[in-house]
């Protein structure tokens, strides 16, 4: 018990360490370009725009720590926080690795797990990254190719496809609980247009808040 108090505190620690250091780096690329090219930002305007974003920034910044804490962990969800592109790719490379080795994230091995695999996926998407800039030149007259017209709804489908097949699991395994989240996903995005794939990060953590609810719901009535 006490290793694993002191592991939880080593994670709450790097991790905040590494959160505020992200966040000083993303404010010193603006500051640096000020500094510069001697400039200031129009600040009227600067705090007009951040008035209309920052409301659902904030929000979703909430609501995705309630989100994902209990579906990767402590030491998952601040690597996650720090490395981005999470319910595309770390939310799915933890959840496979976490089913695989039958393990939660609420447990000691879960814990574990879930760091570990974003961790390599990580390191896996910078080298891969690194080896695509490197190479740009060489794979250029195939990039063309695969830009053209006639593959790119197959692009299109990547991610889908990457979800429905983590979703065939889950559904498999909980039939009755799917059914709400799916039908209220579907009504959405069918009959609001402006909802599309630049709303996931915000229509995910609605998804998991209204699947707990029903969850809740269908459970106090013996239904689960």
């Amino acid at each position: 018990m006490k290793k694993e108090i002191t592991y939880l505190k080593s994670v709450h620690r790097d991790g905040r360490i590494w959160g505020f250091t992200l966040l000083v780096l993303i404010l010193m690329f603006p500051t640096m370009l000020c500094v510069i090219f001697d400039v200031l930002p129009e600040w009227k305007a600067l705090f007009k725009a951040l008035l209309a974003v920052l409301p659902m920034y904030w929000a979703v910044g909430i609501v995705e720590i309630f989100t994902y804490v209990p579906m990767l962990g402590a030491g998952g969800a601040y690597l996650s926080f720090v490395t981005g592109n999470i319910s595309n790719l770390k939310l799915p490379v933890a959840i496979d690795s976490m089913e695989k080795a039958n393990v939660k994230a609420s447990s000691e091995e879960g814990e574990i797990i879930s760091t570990i695999s974003i961790a390599v996926s990580s390191i896996v998407t910078t080298i891969i990254i690194i080896i695509g800039v490197i190479l740009l030149l060489v794979i250029e007259p195939i990039g063309a190719a695969l830009a053209s017209p006639v593959l790119e709804p197959a692009f299109t489908q990547m991610l889908p496809a990457l979800f429905g097949g983590l979703a065939v699991v889950f559904i498999s395994k909980n039939a009755k609980l799917s059914i709400a989240p799916i039908v209220l996903m579907l009504a959405l995005f069918i009959f609001v247009p402006a909802l599309n794939e630049g709303t996931v990060g915000i229509m995910v953590p609605v998804g998991v808040i209204f699947t707990v609810i029903v969850a809740r719901i269908m459970y106090k009535k013996g239904m689960l």
